[in-house]
Order: C-alpha cells, then sequence, then structure tokens
C-alpha cells in the first residue's frame, strides 16, 4: 500500500520488534510500580512517582544521555548485564527496546495506577471478611477490575515505544538494520536531498500505526469494561 523499499521495511519491523519487546519487558514492572502507588503508602511515596513520571518531563535526549551512563559497555549495570546474562545494550536493537521502555514506562503506570485506584476498596475487604486470602482477593477481583486500565496503559507503552526517537538515538546512535527505528529512519531520509517523499511516506505510516494503537487502547478498555460477568 506504502510501496515501502526494503530499508524502510526493515526499519518498520524493528520499530514493531523494539515497540513489543519494550512493552512485554516493561509490564510487571509497571504493574508492580502501579500496584505500589494505588494501594500503598509509604516513606518517598511522592519521589518514587516523580521517578516514575520524570521521563515524560526531561528532554529524551538526557534520558538517553542517562541511560548510556548507567547501560553503556563502560557503565555499571551495562557491565553487570553483559557479564551476568551476556545482554549487550550499547548500539544494539536491545538497547533500542530498552530505551522505548523507559519513555513508556511512565504512560504504562499511569493507566494502570488510574485502573487500580477506581476499584472499590470495599469490594476487596469484603472478600478478606469472608476469609479469602489476600493473594486471592487480587487475583478474583482486584485484578480482573483493572484489567481495561492494564490493557490500555499497555498499548499505549507500544505506541509510545515505537514513535520513540531522542532517548534511543543518543543511547544506541543510527546503525540501520540495528538500531534504526522508524523515526530515526525519517530523521536520517530528511537529511539526504530529495528525501522528502520518502520521509512523509514513513511518517504517515508512523501515524496510521500510532492510531491503530491508540483506538485499539480504547476499544479493548470498552470491551472489557462492557463485557458481560
Amino acid at each position: 500500500m506504502f510501496d515501502l523499499t526494503p530499508a524502510e521495511l526493515e526499519a518498520l519491523h524493528l520499530s514493531v520488534k523494539v515497540g513489543l519487546v519494550s512493552m512485554l519487558a516493561s509490564l510487571p514492572v509497571g504493574f508492580a510500580l502501579a500496584y505500589l502507588l494505588a494501594r500503598r503508602d509509604f516513606p518517598g511515596k511522592s519521589l518514587v512517582n516523580g521517578v516514575v513520571l520524570l521521563p515524560l518531563v526531561l528532554p529524551p535526549v538526557v534520558t538517553g544521555l542517562i541511560l548510556l551512563m548507567l547501560f553503556g559497555s563502560q557503565g555499571p549495570l551495562g557491565k553487570f548485564f553483559e557479564q551476568t546474562f551476556g545482554i549487550t545494550f550499547a548500539f544494539r536493537w536491545t538497547g533500542a527496546a530498552l530505551a522505548a521502555a523507559v519513555m513508556g514506562l511512565p504512560l504504562m503506570v499511569r493507566a494502570m495506577r488510574l485502573s487500580i485506584e477506581a476499584v472499590d476498596k470495599r469490594l476487596e475487604f469484603a472478600s478478606r471478611t469472608l476469609g479469602a486470602k489476600r493473594w486471592w482477593t487480587f487475583v478474583t477481583i482486584t485484578l480482573p477490575l483493572s484489567l481495561p486500565g492494564i490493557m490500555a496503559g499497555a498499548i499505549l507503552s507500544f505506541a509510545k515505544s515505537f514513535g520513540e526517537f531522542g532517548a534511543t538515538i543518543t543511547f544506541v546512535s543510527n546503525i540501520p538494520g540495528e538500531t534504526q527505528t522508524l523515526p530515526i529512519a525519517i530523521y536520517s531520509i530528511l537529511q539526504t536531498p530529495g528525501g522528502d517523499g520518502p520521509a512523509w511516506r514513513l511518517a504517515l505510516v508512523s501515524v496510521v500505526v500510532s492510531m491503530i494503537a491508540i483506538v485499539g487502547a480504547e476499544w479493548v478498555e470498552r470491551r472489557i469494561r462492557t463485557k458481560p460477568a
């Protein structure tokens, strides 16, 4: 439909891959943080919430620089993951997924937290009063009722990851076939003479995929909320 070149298809495939991997990898962390912020009061809660939301307000380049310092080949966490698990982040697609996960995490946590907070605590209390264990109350009441927000948060995280640019190019550079996602490919094309046409074509692809993700998130949330018990 869009008559993409092999290089453009490769960038599209990499963007989808990075988006899915980053979303799936951050899902447990995002839900744990959302549940903690929604259901627990503890010293430093505002600080934790601020750190979670920080990538939304920081310049993406700064986020990428921090990731480079921590997860680069000479960074403490980068060395740990490489020596312990054999995972390299610097100048690899795994690093692009990490950057995308960090940038998408605030949207995921926010959607999940609001959904968990909307669950009536009286239902959880009634379940505990009737003798249910805490984990069973969580599995049978809290989790199902907050599922719309969980699904919406995951899809929004994918959409954000799919369009991530600043932190990614700062952290893992622009390597065709390895770290050149769709936004970076658009940037590269714009640097070449006569690249406006291909850049607009890729921009249209980005808009279509992002709109599908956003509309899909709303559709999934609506379907789950209106599903009969």
